[in-house]
């Protein structure tokens, strides 16, 4: 691609998964990731979420009402989310562009899988002591390995009984963390390159304009209705990244 076109490439990417974000709460870097995937190597598409990525999550998790004691519960979990992210990264940065792009496009089909059917979890607050750091170890491993902040970190969150702005607020909270740890692991492992941060800056006003678009088509669609098709969307990208990269 010649650089207008990966710039006017990236602006419509983020201008959707903004649009997904407001309506849904949630799949920026998901949608992002899936079809940034399609033209460019996962490792460079995962550099180029991260700005808009980190600045429409910390813009989530400032409008809840309980970040301090958020973070006091799931802290177990969102140490172990970062360790595991940065560690991992190297698996993403390193990996070829097809081991990456199969990886990515199975983590973006379990989650739309279990979307799709209704998956949830029902976490005791005994097991969560064990099981948020577990959460967090996996959640971690599957980001560095595949750039998605998902699996299995929202299903177990959605789990955990919060009310619906908590859950909102532990999301942005939980996807700000996979953000800065997986840019710190690919800056690490030598990643991230210039011009996939000058395309990560310029991603944010489009992720932005988006997620107020979004914000408006809430009030006028179901949903779960819009969720219902996301989720189909999103099961269609992961297999044909599956079937592009074999």
């Amino acid at each position: 691609m010649t650089l207008t076109t990966a710039t006017a490439y990236v602006a419509l990417i983020f201008l959707l998964a903004g649009a997904v974000k407001g309506v849904v709460g949630l799949g920026l870097p998901t949608v992002a990731m899936g079809l940034l995937s399609l033209r460019m190597p996962p490792a460079e598409a995962a550099a180029i979420l991260l700005l808009p990525s980190f600045i429409t999550n910390v813009w989530q998790l400032a409008e809840g009402p309980r970040l301090g004691s958020l973070v006091r519960r799931l802290w177990p979990t969102l140490l172990a989310i970062f360790v595991s992210t940065a560690l991992a990264a190297s698996v993403i940065a390193s990996a070829k562009s097809t081991i990456a792009s199969v990886a990515l496009g199975g983590a973006l089909l379990l989650y739309a899988t279990a979307g799709l059917f209704n998956f949830h979890m029902n976490v005791s607050t005994e097991a969560e002591r064990w099981a948020g750091p577990t959460v967090g170890i996996a959640t971690g491993f599957i980001t560095g390995a595949t750039g998605t902040f998902v699996i299995p970190a929202v299903p177990y969150l959605a789990g955990l009984g919060l009310a619906r702005d908590e859950l909102v607020q532990a999301l942005g909270l939980s996807f700000t963390v996979s953000t800065v740890a997986l840019g710190l692991g690919l800056l690490w492992h030598g990643a991230l390159q210039f011009q996939s941060i000058s395309h990560s800056t310029f991603a944010i006003v489009p992720a932005l304009l988006g997620m107020l678009l979004g914000g408006r088509i809430r009030r006028r669609v179901s949903p779960e209705r819009f969720r219902r098709w996301f989720f189909v969307g999103l099961g269609l990208l992961a297999l044909h990244l599956i079937y592009a990269a074999l």
